[in-house]
């Protein structure tokens, strides 16, 4: 425990340097204190060895008094210990010290490691060639969520030398498409000659945003979902390329393999037709709920105005309203 001399310990040790004969009652009377507060400066004095106890043999004293220490020998004694009680509180603070700069430096470390885990690509050109550099250093597995609907059969051609090669290597692949593509010829040929290969590639009605997970290490996806243009994020923080992976699996495994039937409910929906159903609901418009299934505006309308012939609404609202009653919403 730090030790010190207050000031009561202080004006009853001067006291006492003039007159030690005075007992705990007189040096109160003298000094104005209590006589609790006396005896709580004789103890600290005590403490700090500036009073000892007399010879039994000493005249006039009392058994069991105490005298002050000459101060030319205390107070350079308790100099001396306070200078050592400075030292180690200079000490203490310069291990706490060090102790607040470890903690900081591996805080900015920590973050300089978070900082690299993420890295924003700008432009289209930047995406597709960083996308190359990482599908060319996969080694065991390939993730992919493709929104957007069908793609151009130019574009799908030019692809086919890196997947066969992958896909050559041992490369596990797997692809969501959006069901819109299962009516447009050129991906069918595609998702046909990928299945044909050993890839695996199953259809969901929607997708939440276009990703690209590699070896479970790895994944790209855009800095807005709603405009890819922007550019990607390339991401390689364990805790969110878990949760990503895990949106995959969760999603694969409701997603419908590429060449079964697509499934109706006991209503007779589709799963394109329900979520059609539930984006409108939500008050999307047909155009962004076409964009969202990857279908056109024409093919959007032609799906609606074929639900309500079914529902036989004569109007979007009592449409909503007789799909609510049914069911389907």
């Amino acid at each position: 425990m730090t030790r010190g001399i207050d000031d009561a310990a202080q004006a009853v040790y001067r006291l006492m340097l003039t007159d030690h004969q005075l007992d705990v009652e007189g040096l109160a009377g003298k000094l104005g204190l209590t006589e609790d507060q006396v005896r709580a400066a004789l103890d600290q004095l005590a403490g700090l060895r500036l009073l000892r106890p007399c010879e039994d043999d000493a005249p006039g004293e009392p058994s069991g008094a105490l005298r002050p220490v000459d101060p030319r020998v205390g107070l350079p004694a308790l100099l001396r210990y306070y200078e050592s009680v400075q030292q180690r509180a200079q000490l203490e603070f310069e291990r706490r010290q060090a102790e607040i700069s470890g903690m900081l430096a591996q805080f900015r470390d920590e973050s300089a490691r978070e900082d690299s885990q993420l890295e924003r690509l700008l432009g289209m050109a930047t995406v597709q060639a960083r996308m190359e550099e990482l599908v060319g250093s996969v080694r065991d597995e390939l993730l992919t969520f493709s929104p957007g609907g069908a793609q151009s059969a130019a574009s799908l051609q030019a692809s086919r030398p890196d997947n066969e090669a992958l896909l050559a290597r041992g490369v596990t692949m797997r692809t969501v498409y959006l069901d819109s593509v299962r009516k447009d010829r050129a991906t069918v040929q595609h998702a046909e000659w990928l299945t044909g290969l050993g890839c695996e590639v199953r259809t969901v009605p929607a997708l939440p945003l276009r990703m690209l997970v590699i070896d479970r290490g790895v994944a790209l996806v855009p800095i807005d979902p709603a405009n890819t243009l922007k550019g990607a994020v390339q991401i390689s923080s364990p805790g969110v390329l878990a949760a990503l992976v895990s949106l995959f699996e969760q999603t694969w495994s409701d997603a419908t393999p590429f060449g079964a039937p697509r499934e109706r409910d006991e209503e007779g929906l589709t799963r394109q037709e329900q979520e059609l159903l539930r984006l409108l609901g939500q008050g999307y418009t047909d155009e962004a709920a076409g964009k969202h299934l990857g279908v056109s505006l024409r093919t959007t309308r032609r799906m609606m105005a074929d639900l309500m012939d079914r529902l036989g609404a004569r109007s979007r609202f009592e449409a909503g309203l007789l799909a609510g009653r049914r069911g389907w919403l």
